[in-house]
């Protein structure tokens, strides 16, 4: 995989703290982009990465990550909705799991999260795609969706724990 990996922006970064922009515009760029994006996730260690955590204002997304199988989910999504965190059928189970990002480096708090995911969106080429996960996978999913719609995991805390994280992650509070 080719691409070149860019510096991770902190929470803080305002284009980390906003809905980015719908992507409509599919070629070379975005190809580029996206390789970049792996490169970048890589580098760092991570299981995913959303393109603002690069300091990109665009509705894209990237991810390697495991399995509750042993395997590995790595794919990419423009444009991404989440469609379903219920499971066909009905049924919504809540896991509470240890949860970390890139943009608040180090830092790691149990976070409630349902263990389904449908997501929907387009690859790199503008054709329609459709992830479906289950447990550890689908916490992938759903954090990433979230960081395109503004929103950082720790955004999710009360605002005594958020601060405590972004102060070890060596951020502003």
């Amino acid at each position: 995989m080719s691409g070149k990996a860019r510096p991770i922006v902190h929470y803080g970064d305002p284009v980390l703290h906003r809905p980015n922009k719908t992507v409509t515009e599919f070629g070379p760029e975005l190809s580029d982009l996206v390789d970049d994006m792996f490169a970048s996730m890589y580098e760092a260690d991570g299981v995913g990465l959303a393109a603002n955590q690069i300091g990109v204002d665009a509705r894209v997304w990237v991810m390697d990550c495991p399995t509750d199988e042993g395997g590995s989910m790595v794919a990419h999504i423009v444009n991404p909705v989440l469609e379903a965190v219920e499971r066909p059928g009905g049924e919504r189970n809540l896991v509470v799991e240890n949860e970390g990002c890139l943009s608040v480096p180090g830092e790691y708090y149990d976070v409630a999260r349902p263990d389904y995911a449908l997501v929907s969106g387009q690859d790199k080429n503008g054709d329609p795609i459709t992830l479906e996960a289950e447990g550890y996978t689908a916490r992938c999913l759903i954090h990433e969706t979230d960081h395109t719609n503004g929103t950082v995991y720790v955004d999710r805390l009360p605002t005594k724990i958020r601060k405590k994280l972004l102060k070890g992650a060596g951020l502003k509070v």
